[in-house]
């Protein structure tokens, strides 16, 4: 078995273990009925928010590395973090937790695949992203910036394919920094949403008086307006 072949079955092995360890100590405390009800929810709502209000630096500073976390080693996507971060932090603070958090587990990521998986990345992807080698050449943090934002690719193939093209760790980090902003917002704008729709109902709301909730609904139609931009300035980006 050659090395890459190595390092990718222990990644997944080990992803594999961590992610089953939590899961059996989380389930073990909880049934999946419990945290599927909405008393549930609405329960540890007022819990984290007692929690956040006695000790917001502490509780900061733990969903800060929770972030780092989510990102690497867990793998986890931006989503669920960004709603999580906006229900429990409201719109600002946890735009800034989350932005920060999943800025440096990035960078985190991207470091791990330049020394361990830059191999395996060139024989994967090269070819489809080789036409990006040059325009990362003219001008290396304004063309990560506009990756970042425009987005479009799985988040953790997304940290990984700047090895193909030896950014600077600190190009990387600022550039994702900056051009995760706008999604960022919006998803940790709706969970802020849901944190007001679940405060102010004390049995579980219809689906229509989510989704035409102001603070949900406003947030979702800038998303919507944000993916069709990004997916039509891709097809200028992508081009060969």
């Amino acid at each position: 078995m050659n090395k890459s072949k190595k390092i990718k079955l222990f990644i997944g092995l080990s992803y594999l273990i961590l992610i089953s360890i939590i899961l059996y100590f989380f389930f073990s405390k909880f049934s999946f009925q419990e945290i599927s009800s909405y008393d549930f929810i609405k329960n540890n709502r007022s819990y984290f928010l007692e929690l956040k209000n006695s000790n917001l630096f502490l509780i900061s500073i733990f969903f800060l590395l929770f972030t780092i976390l989510w990102v690497f080693p867990f793998l986890g996507f931006g989503s669920p973090i960004a709603l999580l971060g906006g229900f429990i932090f409201g719109k600002w603070i946890g735009t800034v937790l989350v932005i920060l958090g999943l800025s440096i587990g990035a960078t985190f990521l991207y470091i791990f695949g330049n020394y361990f998986l830059k191999d395996l990345i060139r024989e994967k992807f090269l070819n489809k992203f080789q036409n990006l080698e040059n325009k990362f050449k003219k001008s290396e943090f304004y063309y990560l910036l506009i990756y970042r934002f425009l987005g479009g690719i799985p988040w953790q193939i997304s940290c990984l394919l700047p090895t193909l093209f030896n950014v600077r760790i600190t190009n990387f980090f600022f550039a994702t920094l900056i051009g995760i902003i706008p999604q960022i917002f919006l998803a940790v704008s709706i969970g802020s949403g849901l944190e007001k729709i679940i405060e102010q109902n004390s049995k579980v709301p219809n689906i229509s008086d989510i989704i035409f909730t102001p603070t949900i609904y406003i947030p979702i139609i800038a998303f919507f307006s944000l993916v069709i931009l990004t997916i039509f300035l891709r097809k200028i980006f992508y081009k060969n």
